[in-house]
Order: C-alpha cells, then structure tokens, then sequence
C-alpha cells in the first residue's frame, strides 16, 4: 500500500468520518486484492464517497471540485476523449483569466498529472480533486447527444448490414415478390401440383428440425460432469489480487420491487468487490425506480447510469449507452431479478483464460428460482433446461453459431467495441449478436454455470415476452440472411444450416403447426377426403412420422432435459407440453404482427409477480411489498 494511502486512512480516522476497525478491514481487503485503498473503503460501505474525496483533497491541499452543481467547462472538453475522461478518472475543469487549465482527477499523482497533460495538451496545469461519480456524471452531461447518438446508430452507422434498423431490404423485397409471383402463378395454372410441392417442402422443413434438434440434445449431453469439475476447480485456484476489474451492467425499466434481490445477489458473488464496476441502468422517465435505487444506499461499486429519454427506448440502446462507462475487462447482463451463482464471474475468467484467444463470449445457463409455483412456470422451466443444458451446449460442440440468452453474457469489454456491441432495433438483441461474433471471427462458449430468475407465472405476461422474443429471431433471421453467400462463407455450411433450424426453425415452427393442426384436427373429425390429393402417399407416411416420431421425440427431450439437475419430479410434466406449443404459436403470430406494425417496439415484461418474490425479498433484507 502506498504511504499516502496510509496517511489518508489515518486522516479519515482522526477526522471521525472512519472508524479505526473499519480502516483496518479496508487496508487488508485492499493488500488482499490488489486495489487502492479507496475502492476498498467504498466496496465495504465504510464511509460516503465524499467524505472520502473531501479528506483526499484536503491531503494533497486541493480544491475539491464539486462537477455537478459546477460543471466543467465546454470548451475544454473534446467529445473523442469522453470515455477516457471516465477511465482516466480526469476531465478538465476551467480556466483562469491567465489561461491556466485546472483539471479534475479522482487520484491525485503522478499518473493523473501525466494523463491532464495528455488529455489536454497543457504541461502547466493546476488540479482539484473530484469524486469518480462526478466525471461520469459531468460526461454525461456534457456530451448527452454524441453518447445516446452513439448508443443508438453505432451500428448503423459502422456497419449499415448488419443492423435491424431497415426490417426489410430492397433486394429481399424483391425476393419476396418473386416467391410470392411465382406462388400465384403455381396456384392459378397448377394448384395441385404447386399445393403438393408446398406440402412436400414442410415436410422437409418439419423432419430436419426434428433431427437437428435431437442432434443437438445428444450432442449438448454428451458434455460430462469431468469439465465441470475441472472449471470448478480451476476457478477455486484464482487468487483475488489477479482477477481481472469485471464490469456488470443491470438494465431495468419500471421493476423497482426486484432491485433488492439483485444487489444482494451481487454482494454474494465470490468476487473482490472492489473489482466489480456495477451499473444500475435506468431511464430517465422512469423516476420510481431511480428513486429506488438511490433509496437502497448501494455501496460505491454501484453506480446508477441515467440513459437520456430517445427511441428506440430498449434493453440493447441502454447498454450501449452504459458499455460507453465500462472500466472493466470483461462484460456482463444482469436483469433485475437475477441470482447468478456466487462463483460465475470465477468461472468465466478460469473458462476465458483456459479458451482460445478468439473466444468473445462465455454464456451461462439460466433457469428458474419459482419453478414449481404453477404450470407455467414448470414447463418453463422445462423449456429452459432443455434450451440451456442441452440445445446451447450441443450448438458449442457442432461448432454452429449461438444465439445468446438475454443475461448472464460475458464479453470481452474490447470485442464489444470493437463490434458496436448490440443492435437497439433488435429486440432480441443477445441471439442477434451471438450470430454475429461468429460471423466476424469469434466464438462463443457455454459453461456449466447457472444465473436464476423468475419464471414468468401468468400466460398473459409470458406471451408478452415469448411474442418478444419470436420477434427477435424473425429480425435476426432477416438481417443474416440479406448476404446468404457471406453467412455460409463466414459460418460454414454446418453453422448455415444450424442457422436456419434453430433460428429459422424456431419462429417458423410456431407459424406452421396451426396450419397443421387444423388440418389434422378437420380430417380426424370428419375423415373427409378432401386432402388426400395433396397427401400423396410418400408426403403422407412423412407426415405421419413427423406427427408421431417428431412430436413424441420432443416430449421426450422435454421430459429427459431436467435430468442433469436431478429436477426428476418436472418430467411428467412433459406430457402437458402440447399445450405450451399451443401458447407458442400465439406468440409466433404476435410477434409477425408486431413485425409487421411495430418492428421496433419493445413489449414490457412485468416481473416480481411470483408467490415466490416474499421469500426472496426477505433473503435480501426488505420486506415484500402488501
């Protein structure tokens, strides 16, 4: 520990603002961990940050700049350096009538007067200390259009093909109004034929998702406990002082009520607190849970990121609001209600550091704290394992590009950059990027390392979100199918045709059955021979075998896919699971016509509505709501 810490530690206890035990448990934490003495005291919630920065001022015999009822100086700022501002912890303050700049930084020294000097081009300077919040928060009010500008069309702007923000390009336009021609044409001089060939195409489409999809469950649960354990034990032997600054980013919109649950989550994680720079992201319209989370009184880890009012108002804008704040080397989602296992962000830097160097991305596995509340959160949970534990880690062992789940996504801070990190007109912004990192070169792995949250327990709400999320992949599926012959250069024809079964498969499945339904349902009531042309005998033993061999392979996948967490009592639940797809093609057709109608809207899921949320509440220390 450097002398001045040493002397600032004993300033704060002889002022009273520390006491003398804290300080002691403060100076360990920091020796132990391998970080200033500052980031230990505001981890542990010893004392307010400005206490902290006043004495600090006083030390150095500074002025202590207060940036937010005196904000710096426009004309001194330059926006190509405002992330460096933040990460630098430096930004120019003002200028006296002798042209002298003096410079706000949050760690007096050296390496603060080196930085002033290059972030200002000036080697006479004066300093002032400022606290680390004050100059983001003086950024973000200085640059408020260039960073939600950034946030918004950075990737529309640095890479147009890529982006969502055109739901339909001319050239698919185009290829649309041919098939549908070429339709027309079929039924008016063919139809019989054309009907046939349509069938015979499902068919297809219908037997090859089956296949896939049981490729996938049998290669995902080919992955053994032995890796692991391995990974366990590999995270175990990280020593605190070497374990990377992890950046966690909590976008929220109207949840105050789950606030509670997710910060007592992150106090648990087996991490040094001080290494974690946690950002609490709201809107600015949303002033309940602003107030909120300021009301919680968070330690100095946590910082709450304002994102200014713009369109589109969604998950993925907001975290490129707050990626433009990130200070640490790695990256993660959380949402609101999440309860990462305590070793995760351990886990990830064993399984990075263990992974090839283009590795951008680890996904953990999600599932569910209230499965057992009701039906739909069983068979949620169901859909989950079977996603999460088999399907994400079948995908990893083919090599076929993943689609990213929602949360627990951990990035290499530098790739998301370096990418333009997520699209805001993807309103399933996680599976949109997972596809794209493989398209530019990268992988993305999935580790054995589960993030709870609360399974949505009302049909209602959860159409809400699966029509969400359907819609999502329909945005995906168009925006990497604009340059097929690039997708298949980029992916290989293995990733092309897992692309087009699990992303195509999964919105275009939920569109047909229906269709299919109905007919079956019509035929089996009144054993009319109405269809029966267009049911010649090879299309009508592939149907039946799709009907009979497909379905019963997914309720078993269903009802096998707990199994890894000896969750043995869910499976019978499987045999309900005909009803869930029913719930699913409701979401596939909202989805087309939000697509449609609204491409860009982002439809609210409602969470903390679980029986369950009392319970998890209390584990947080707050008592539930009446």
């Amino acid at each position: 520990m450097r002398a001045e810490e040493e002397l600032i530690g004993d300033l704060l206890v002889a002022r009273g603002v520390l006491d003398l035990a804290a300080l002691d448990e403060a100076r360990a934490l920091a020796e132990r961990w391998k970080v200033p003495l500052a980031d230990a005291l505001m981890a542990r919630r010893a004392l307010r940050p400005l206490d902290y920065y006043r004495t600090l001022a006083q030390h150095f015999d500074l002025e202590l700049a207060d940036l937010r009822s005196d904000p710096p100086d426009p004309t001194l700022l330059d926006p190509a350096l405002a992330q460096e501002y933040v990460r630098e912890g430096v930004i120019p303050w003002r200028r006296d009538e002798r042209g002298i700049i003096t410079v706000a930084v949050t760690s007096p020294g050296p390496a603060a007067v080196l930085a002033a000097r290059r972030l200002t081009g000036q080697r006479q300077l004066r300093l002032a200390v400022c606290t680390r919040f004050d100059v983001s928060i003086a950024v973000q009010r200085a640059f408020r259009s260039e960073l939600v500008r950034k946030a918004v069309y950075g990737l529309a702007e640095t890479d147009p093909d890529m982006s969502a923000r055109r739901v339909v390009t001319d050239p698919q336009l185009l290829f649309f109004y041919l098939l549908l021609t070429l339709l027309a044409a079929g039924l008016a001089f063919a139809p019989l034929t054309t009907l046939i060939g349509l069938n015979l195409l499902m068919s297809v489409f219908y037997l090859g998702n089956f296949v896939f999809k049981g490729v996938l469950a049998w290669a995902g649960g080919l992955a053994g406990e032995g890796s692991a354990r391995a990974l366990e034990t590999a995270a175990r032997l990280l020593r605190e002082d070497e374990l990377p600054t992890f950046t966690v980013l909590v976008p929220m919109f109207r949840e105050p009520e789950v606030l509670p649950i997710l910060a007592h989550a992150l106090r648990n994680l087996d991490y040094p607190l001080g290494k974690l720079d946690i950002k609490i992201v709201l809107e600015e319209k949303d002033e309940e849970t602003i107030a909120a989370a300021r009301a919680l009184g968070l330690e100095g880890v946590f910082e709450i990121m304002i994102v200014p009012a713009s369109q589109p108002q969604t998950k993925p804008k907001a975290c490129n609001y707050a990626l433009q704040f990130a200070r640490g080397d790695y990256l993660v989602i959380y949402d609101a209600e999440d309860k990462p296992e305590p070793d995760q962000l351990r886990k990830v830097v064993a399984a990075f550091r263990a992974a090839p160097p283009n590795t951008a991305c680890i996904q953990c596995r999600l599932n569910y704290y209230n499965a057992r509340e009701n039906w739909l959160t069983r068979m949620f949970t169901l859909d989950y394992s079977l996603w999460f534990d088999l399907m994400l880690p079948g995908l990893e062992r083919l090599g076929v590009p993943i689609p990213l789940g929602g949360t627990s996504n951990h990035f290499r801070t530098e790739v998301l950059r370096e990418l333009s990190a997520w699209d805001p007109f993807n309103v399933t912004e996680d599976a949109d990027l997972g596809i794209r990192l493989t398209q530019k070169g990268y992988r993305v792995g999935v580790i054995d390392s589960t993030t709870f949250e609360e399974a949505n327990c009302r049909q209602g709400n959860w159409i809400r979100q699966r029509s969400r999320w359907i819609k999502g992949y329909m945005q995906t599926f168009l925006v990497h199918t604009r340059r097929p012959i690039h997708l298949l250069r980029t992916v290989g024809p293995l990733g092309m045709l897992g692309f087009v079964f699990f992303i195509g498969g999964t919105m275009l499945s939920g569109i047909l059955n229906p269709i299919f339904w109905t007919i079956f349902g019509f035929w089996a009531l009144t054993q009319t021979g109405v269809f029966d042309p267009v049911f010649p005998p090879l299309i009508l033993w592939l149907s039946v075998m799709n009907l009979l061999l497909g379905n019963a392979l997914f309720i078993y996948l269903t009802m096998v896919a707990p199994f890894r967490r000896r969750w043995l009592e869910l499976a019978p639940w499987a045999l309900t699971v005909p009803y869930y797809w029913v719930l699913l093609s409701i979401a596939a057709y909202k989805a087309l016509w939000q697509l449609i109608r609204k491409p860009f809207y982002w439809e609210k899921t409602q969470h903390g509505l679980s029986k369950q949320m009392a319970e998890e509440l209390a584990k947080a220390g707050v008592a539930a709501r009446p």
